[in-house]
């Protein structure tokens, strides 16, 4: 017991979460362990013991979660996954393409309509953009509402084509202005 404890205090993972053994014992799982778990909001790890079927019905009915385990390193990486899984995930943002305005389409249904090449990557229609003047971005959170090649309308259009980007109510728009669209991609934490 004391050697698995041992291992669990060693588990390092970020600031934000962390391991607190609230009580240990010899012997199998017990309704007493099963309350302390309740109140305060643990998990109960049983190391080569179970529960018996009144401790383990217990622990469903208070909604605590038993874990089993019978080898030490097994039970650290469980753990250790755990931990990492309730780390809030962090996010990148990842361009995904530039599209110079070479044209502006005023209509009075659907506002300015931006002609554009598509100079690298991929548009997709519902992709996040935002408008490049000169080098610097003028509005940041942008979406891309409708997006055509000719008259059809259509997902996507890829490097070197043509194409009809609406942004929706959005309509300070220029000629050469750049129409930069990007993702954000969650990333793993470590």
């Amino acid at each position: 017991v004391e050697a698995l404890e041992d291992s669990l205090m060693k588990i390092e993972v970020s600031d934000e979460v962390g391991i607190q053994v609230i009580h240990r014992g010899v012997g199998a799982i017990t309704q007493n362990d099963v309350n302390l778990a309740t109140v305060d909001k643990a998990v109960i790890i049983g190391f080569n013991v179970r529960p018996n079927r009144q401790v383990a019905d217990l622990a469903d009915r208070e909604g605590v979660e038993v874990k089993y385990y019978s080898v030490i390193y097994k039970a650290i990486e469980d753990i250790e996954a755990a931990l990492k899984g309730m780390l809030k995930p962090e996010f990148e943002e990842v361009v995904t393409s530039h599209s110079e305005i070479r044209e502006i389409f005023r209509s009075s249904k659907f506002g300015n309509i931006a002609g554009v090449m598509v100079q690298d990557g991929e548009v997709k229609r519902g992709t996040k953009c935002r408008i490049l003047r000169n080098g610097v971005a003028t509005v940041n959170d942008l979406e891309i509402s409708s997006l055509r090649r000719f008259k059809d309308d259509v997902q996507s259009v890829s490097e070197g084509y043509e194409a009809g980007i609406n942004l929706g109510s959005f309509n300070d728009i220029e000629l050469g202005d750049i129409i930069e669209t990007f993702e954000m991609k969650q990333i793993e934490r470590k």
